[in-house]
């Protein structure tokens, strides 16, 4: 439980606080001790002074010296609390213009720290972005950069539900690529495709892996055309049938893949090209398609293998995102590093990044500045009268004491110039003896 608030510590909590009272206190000593000190030469002097008339000399400069004190001591106690307890017109005043002070304190912060002319001078004389990139070359940075960016992550996906992302990943795949119509864009491209002769390379291939697949399995092909020839035929006849069908076949297949001009490959430019066609004017083609599209898509399967897909991608970032030396977070730290070498070499990056922040900055100052001044004023509108007080003194009440012991020295002084002169010019002039 914390302790309270009381006059004694003034609020200290930190070691830092308890540093700063004990320099108050000590401070608050070297005074009292002066005040008393010049209290018992005043005593002393007053005494000596009718049989030693240079005491009197003594006497003025010490009463000088309780006066400063008493004083200064008045004064400076004033700020914070009523002096002896005494309410006293003028006195507690940090108490009791709390309010006003923060405001002023605020409008102070407003007009002369997040006024746009200064924000702007200070803004163009650094560049944040050269300094920025200077400080992510440094590995260790990187790597703090990407612990952090890990950590947000993490976060973001512990808060995030699945079905939420799985209903999010579904609306903006069926807005964006379910429910704009297919056939038209396939049609251009398929038209695309053909006119630039890229089929031509899916029949080579398609021809070479034919004829391999013939050459290496004759008895499977020879068992399907068996199959369809009728059973009273001789079974030398279906040999002569299978040999003769799969030697044509490979031949087939094999000029197709020498002959640019090969009938079958003219054959399927023209029904790709027509396909090309249909699929951009043809409206029964294009519903099948649309029909098929949503019959896949809208299948329970597919739904489910998305969601597995998701939870199974999702594991596997939180793994590589707990695992600072895996392969993405290794990743992270040579991406950042590139970009802050990027940034220490490429002069014009630096100067659009910096011309951007500069009127981000302006902006957000422009725009909240007020806001950011009223955090001041409603932060200290809501101390505790006391504590602010007390807070005040704790920071600068050490300072606040050099005015009490440095007017107990002027004032010493002072009583002793005012005494001898009245002692030794005025007094002989008027001719008054001692």
């Amino acid at each position: 439980m914390p302790q309270p608030r009381t006059r004694r510590t003034l609020g200290a909590v930190s070691p830092v606080d308890f540093q700063r009272l004990a320099e108050l206190r000590r401070m608050q000593a070297i005074a009292v001790g002066l005040l008393i000190a010049m209290a018992v030469l005043f005593v002393v002097s007053f005494i000596l002074q009718s049989r030693f008339p240079g005491w009197g000399f003594v006497r003025a400069a010490s009463e000088g010296g309780m006066v400063g004190a008493l004083a200064d001591w008045f004064a400076v106690t004033a700020l914070f609390r009523h002096p002896l307890g005494i309410k006293i017109p003028h006195t507690n005043l940090i108490s009791q213009k709390k309010d006003d002070i923060g405001e002023g304190l605020g409008s102070f912060v407003e007009e002369n720290f997040l006024a746009e002319d200064v924000v702007h001078d200070k803004l163009s004389q650094i560049s944040g972005a050269r300094r920025a990139g200077e400080w992510l070359v440094e590995r260790q940075n990187a790597e703090r950069v990407s612990a952090m960016v890990a950590t947000a992550s993490l976060g973001a996906l512990a808060v995030l539900d699945d079905d939420d992302v799985q209903e999010l990943l579904e609306v903006l795949v069926r807005r964006h690529v379910i429910d704009p119509e297919w056939s038209p864009l396939l049609g251009r491209a398929a038209e695309s495709f053909v006119a630039g002769g890229h089929h031509e390379a899916l029949l080579d291939i398609a021809a070479e892996r034919l004829e391999g697949w013939l050459v290496e399995h004759p008895d499977a092909f020879d068992r399907v055309v068996s199959s369809r020839l009728p059973s009273w035929m001789p079974g030398i006849v279906d040999r002569f049938v299978d040999h003769r069908l799969h030697t044509e076949t490979v031949r087939f297949v094999q000029s197709v893949a020498a002959e640019r001009d090969h009938p079958f490959r003219i054959a399927m430019s023209k029904f790709l090209s027509d396909l090309a066609g249909d699929l951009q004017s043809q409206e029964r083609l294009q519903g099948q398609l649309e029909a098929f599209k949503h019959g896949v898509f809208d299948s329970p399967r597919i739904r489910a293998l998305a969601q597995s897909t998701w939870q199974t991608a999702r594991a596997a970032i939180v793994e590589m995102l707990e695992d600072a030396e895996s392969d993405l977070r290794t990743r992270m730290v040579r991406a950042a590093q590139d970009f802050g070498l990027k940034l220490q070499e490429d002069a014009t990056l630096q100067y659009k990044i910096d011309v951007w922040v500069m009127e981000v900055v302006e902006r957000l100052v422009r725009t909240y500045r007020h806001d950011l001044a009223n955090v001041i004023s409603e932060t200290v509108q809501r101390w505790d009268a006391r504590e602010a007080a007390e807070k005040i003194e704790l920071q600068v009440g050490k300072d606040l004491q050099f005015i009490r012991i440095n007017g107990t020295v002027v004032g010493s002084l002072a009583g002793l110039a005012i005494y001898a002169m009245a002692t030794l010019v005025i007094a002989p002039l008027a001719g008054i003896s001692h």
